[in-house]
């Protein structure tokens, strides 16, 4: 396929591209910059589109991809550690609003039975909730791989009974 056809091929999909981004975001500006984006991956990969297979099935799964990728990495940008004290997972979203007392009360209520753990479980616990890595913790706390697994297992075992009541499930 040349570069004339190519070109020609992908913009004479340009109303139908624009129908599938609509269903996938469901707003108009979002839609015209996933066609955009969609466009520019499918120019830019040009070399990798393989001749005798079908061109609108894979514009459209670059599509999909983009849309995916583009879902993912906004969901990860908005969940967050809370680095004030909290042990919780925090989501930061548009219509942020503050906690009510009833979630307030839940998360003191899960960082007073944390506090409360013992020190051996407590403290793993802890780091692991911070984002090291059990191989990190092992090393800090001059304790075997296998000892800050279990401990750090029989922790959410211990606040799972406990707090059975805020579960997430």
């Amino acid at each position: 396929m040349t570069q004339i056809q190519f070109d020609s091929a992908l913009m004479g999909m340009q109303s139908k591209l624009r129908y599938y981004a609509l269903s996938l975001t469901t707003d108009s500006e979002k839609a015209d910059d996933l066609v955009q984006e969609t466009f520019l991956k499918a120019l830019t990969n040009r070399d990798k589109f393989a001749i005798n297979t079908n061109f609108n099935a894979w514009v459209y799964t670059i599509m999909k991809n983009t849309f995916i990728n583009d879902y993912r990495r906004n969901i990860k940008a908005r969940s967050t550690y809370d680095t004030s004290g909290g042990v919780l997972p925090a989501s930061l979203t548009a219509g942020y609003s503050y906690p009510s007392p009833d979630s307030s009360y839940r998360t003191a209520e899960i960082n007073r039975t944390i506090r409360s753990l013992e020190d051996d479980y407590r403290i793993p616990f802890t780091m692991f909730l911070e984002g090291f890595k059990y191989k990190e913790i092992a090393d800090e706390l001059d304790l075997p791989l296998g000892t800050v697994k279990s401990r750090i297992f029989f922790t959410r075992k211990k606040l799972e009974k406990v707090l059975g009541e805020y579960s997430l499930n």
